[in-house]
């Protein structure tokens, strides 16, 4: 999973940068941008309710009779502090990183996407004069993707590594305590995504089975090692062989 996760920095500038330097209208990428952020936004918000309604009418924990004084709080101590001090201004400064080397050193996603969009943005202002460099990434994208095909030939290894660990860590008993609250995610989760996704998708022309279907791997890997970031390299190449442009998947996946 590390070595899949290696290659993601370098994938998102690669596409971003190259993605937005071919395209003639700028403006088409801010419009792209914008629907994006529109489109987060309510989706995020119907799958809050969606999982709210669900948790509030199966309530999957109410059998586990845990005392929360028996808790070890300091677990969560540093994710809830976290949680806390991120503002909306936090999280916009945050996007920006202190060098550029050293958004690409700690893998930050969207540090790198940001760096990604200015330097794909300054090559298409520049025109004919930064050709050079826009070819030169594009030949570069082929090999980087030939390395993300090799990678991902080794991914179901690292999910299958991953859920051994979990299970011998944790026993199969404390796996069946949770099974109502695992169902209870997974159900609602399929719901979300067979009835609004599916929804969307029909209204675009396409069936949500026919693209699960065609991302089952990456979806898989995701599962087996609860990290989107290990299948977006691949997820990002499928997307591009689909017919998506280049700018849009570099924008909207990461």
């Amino acid at each position: 999973i590390k070595l899949v996760k290696m290659v993601i920095a370098p994938v998102i500038f690669l596409t971003v940068a190259t993605g937005i330097a071919g395209v003639s209208d700028l403006q088409k990428v801010g419009r792209v941008a914008g629907k994006a952020m529109i489109y987060f936004l309510v989706f995020s918000t119907l799958a809050l309710v969606v999982g709210l309604v669900v948790s509030n009418v199966v309530q999957p924990g109410a059998g586990m009779h845990i005392n929360p004084a028996t808790l070890d709080a300091t677990k969560v101590a540093t994710y809830a502090e976290k949680a806390h001090d991120t503002n909306i201004v936090g999280f916009l400064m945050n996007i920006i990183p202190d060098t550029i080397t050293g958004a690409f050193a700690k893998g930050d996603i969207l540090q790198v996407l940001f760096f990604s969009v200015l330097f794909g943005l300054a090559l298409a202002l520049v025109g004919d004069r930064g050709r050079p460099v826009v070819d030169f990434l594009q030949a570069l994208t082929t090999p980087i993707f030939r390395l993300v095909a090799i990678l991902m030939k080794a991914a179901p290894i690292g999910a299958f590594g991953a859920m051994a660990f979990t299970i011998g860590k944790y026993g199969i008993g404390s796996i069946a305590n949770l099974a109502m609250l695992i169902g209870t995610f997974y159900l609602t989760a399929l719901l979300f995504v067979l009835v609004v996704l599916g929804a969307v998708a029909r209204y675009n022309g396409f069936s949500i089975l026919a693209l699960i279907r065609y991302i089952k791997e990456e979806l898989l890997l995701v599962l087996g090692t609860s990290s989107s970031e290990a299948a977006l390299p691949g997820l990002m190449a499928k997307m591009e062989r689909a017919g998506c442009n280049r700018s849009v998947v570099g924008l909207v996946v990461p």
